[in-house]
């Protein structure tokens, strides 16, 4: 139980950090932005605000005063649950965040559910399918882990929808519209974790538990099933939290090459318009469910693995 307290104390100042440290980062780094923000408030160039109407905004939005000033009531605010209110959408952020962030998740999730069902075919039938599947396996994993998303997304398109014309080239309402972005986010993740659990596939298969198994008489098959695959999911289970996270960023460019809603499509958005609050709460969005993922891997790494809860003690 020490051990295990322990664990979970740093696991909470971890997700705390993440969240400080991203909150930090997009706060500068919209600063570097070249460009007023008190003329993006105001719709940008084109609004052809005045110096009066850009002063009031600046006062009414503390951006008349100094930095460090802007950056402490900047985190007041986040602490106390407040994100503000969407300059561009003219919404609070937490409403317009609430608005997408069903979308988002639902194509994540699905995209790491098929990511997992082809590394794991991917990888058992390069193992046990001798030196040829092996060298084809290695291969396949090798392209689909460097493939850019833009640019399966497009031969996606191409296949699917403009040759065989059997999937929508944009995301429409219904399962259908979720097929092609979860493809293309799937198939680059499901190579690197193909790789992942290849190496581990063979090493689990040397291991001593598999000899015993094979003396008592076990089948190759239930063998493979219920004992090898099992073991050599552990790393791959330990990356899915990262892997997550990384959905969450591939679906930028995803969701903007297929028109679907979401946050990715909706922080492209506030980026180019610089509406700084809900950059900024799509970021600790994203954060936040990078490090609950990462958290929930952990805690099933550790329910996996009887040898991680023995080092934690």
């Amino acid at each position: 139980m020490p051990g295990t307290r322990r664990w979970l104390l740093l696991r909470a100042g971890g997700v705390l950090f993440v969240l400080w440290a991203s909150a930090t980062i997009t706060f500068f780094a919209l600063r570097l932005v070249p460009g007023d923000p008190a003329e993006a408030i105001l719709g940008g160039p084109g609004s052809q605000a005045g110096p009066e109407a850009l002063e009031q905004v600046r006062r009414e939005y503390g951006l008349d005063r100094p930095l460090a000033v802007q950056y402490l009531t900047y985190l007041g605010r986040l602490v106390s649950g407040d994100l503000g209110q969407s300059y561009s959408l003219h919404k609070p952020v937490a409403t317009a965040i609430g608005e997408q962030l069903g979308a988002t998740l639902t194509l994540a999730v699905c995209a790491l559910a098929l990511a997992w069902v082809l590394a794991c075919a991917l990888a058992a039938w390069s193992v046990r399918g001798g030196r040829v599947a092996w060298a084809i396996g290695s291969g396949l994993e090798l392209v689909a882990a460097a493939v850019p998303h833009f640019w399966l997304a497009t031969v996606l398109i191409l296949l699917f929808s403009t040759t065989l014309g059997i999937l929508p080239p944009v995301s429409v309402p219904g399962p259908l519209g979720v097929v092609l972005p979860a493809l293309t986010l799937a198939v680059p993740l499901a190579g690197f974790l193909g790789q992942v659990m290849r190496e581990s596939l063979l090493t689990a298969m040397e291991s001593p538990f598999v000899t015993t198994a094979r003396a008592r008489g076990e089948s190759e098959v239930r063998i493979f099933w219920r004992h090898t695959l099992r073991h050599a999911a552990i790393p791959a289970v330990g990356l899915s939290g990262w892997a997550f996270g990384s959905l969450i960023s591939g679906a930028v460019v995803v969701e903007a090459v297929f028109a679907r809603q979401g946050l990715g499509r909706s922080l492209l958005s506030a980026v180019q318009l610089r509406d700084v609050t809900l950059v900024t709460g799509i970021v600790l969005v994203v954060a936040l469910a990078y490090t609950v993922m990462t958290l929930v891997t952990d805690v099933a790494d550790r329910l996996v693995d009887p040898r991680t809860r023995a080092v934690a003690r």
